[in-house]
């Protein structure tokens, strides 16, 4: 399978809507995906940042999808994501906002990600306009600091914490209500955990 195909298949897009983010038409992105000819170079890199995976994986040089990119012998750049909520759970963007660098000791062990707070739920810990580090994973023990989705596309960063019927995802800030749920509704919304927090970079 065509991997702009297999991406947008496992992404849950369509074509109209890969065109409308390419700034393309649907006959395109057919077009792509029925004869296996990229896009430009430029076009290339924005699918490449939409799926969040490399334009090497994206060309098919190899079947590592990591983005991060190695600076030097010591330090390697991760892509900032756009904002994900730190209050009322908002639509999560796939958008890169800015980068940031960690050791790369650190970036092997896993793949990593930065993501831009909005919100002040979090606070005083995280502040509106923060980046955590994540570090991409589907589960997290209680007490992890998560970025979580709900019913699909919402994301928040919240504090987790397990019980038996079910999960929290608490805020530091007490202005707001523990978003519970059951363990039926984390199968069907469904909540899902992408990452755990690993480190705060706050703004100056």
């Amino acid at each position: 399978m065509n991997r702009i195909k297999e991406l947008r298949i496992e992404t849950g897009r369509t074509q109209l809507e890969i065109a409308q983010y390419l700034g393309t038409t649907k006959q395109n992105i057919s077009y792509y995906e029925r004869t296996g000819k990229m896009p430009p170079v430029d076009l290339c890199q924005r699918l490449a940042d939409l799926f969040m995976v490399s334009t090497d994986y994206l060309l098919g040089r190899t079947n590592d999808r990591t983005r991060v990119k190695q600076v030097n012998a010591e330090t390697c750049r991760i892509p900032v994501l756009g904002r994900v909520a730190a209050g009322i759970p908002f639509d999560a963007v796939e958008e890169i906002v800015d980068f940031e660098d960690i050791p790369a000791t650190v970036a092997r062990t896993g793949e990593y990600f930065g993501l831009r707070i909005k919100g002040d739920s979090m606070s005083p810990r995280i502040l509106n306009g923060d980046t955590v580090i994540v570090r991409r994973q589907d589960d997290a023990d209680s007490g992890d600091i998560v970025i979580a989705l709900v019913n699909g596309s919402e994301g928040c960063c919240k504090r987790l914490k397990r019980f038996s019927g079910g999960i929290s995802l608490l805020s530091i800030n007490p202005a707001y209500e523990p978003l519970v749920y059951t363990q039926e509704e984390i199968k069907n919304l469904p909540v899902i955990i992408v990452g755990r927090v690993v480190e705060l970079r706050g703004k100056l």
